[in-house]
C-alpha cells in the first residue's frame, strides 16, 4: 500500500471539512451535508477500489481462480 492514497484520503477530509464549516457558519446547511455525501462517496470508490486490488492478489496468491 503507498502512503500517499492515506494523505489523499486526509486531504479531501481536510477539504470537505473547511467546505462544511463554511457553509453551516453561512446557513446553508443542505449543501453542507451534499458536500459531506460526495466526500464520503469519493473517499468509498477509493477504498473500494483497494478492496478489490486486495482481493485480486489474494486470489492470485492462492492461485484459486
Amino acid at each position: 500500500m503507498d502512503i500517499n492514497i492515506i494523505f489523499k484520503i486526509a486531504v479531501v477530509g481536510i477539504i470537505v471539512t473547511i467546505i462544511c464549516q463554511v457553509l453551516k457558519k453561512s446557513d446553508r446547511d443542505d449543501i453542507a451535508t451534499v458536500v459531506s455525501l460526495v466526500g464520503l462517496i469519493i473517499v468509498l470508490t477509493v477504498v473500494i477500489s483497494m478492496i478489490a486490488d486486495l482481493f485480486t492478489q489474494i486470489r492470485q496468491l492462492f492461485d484459486i481462480f
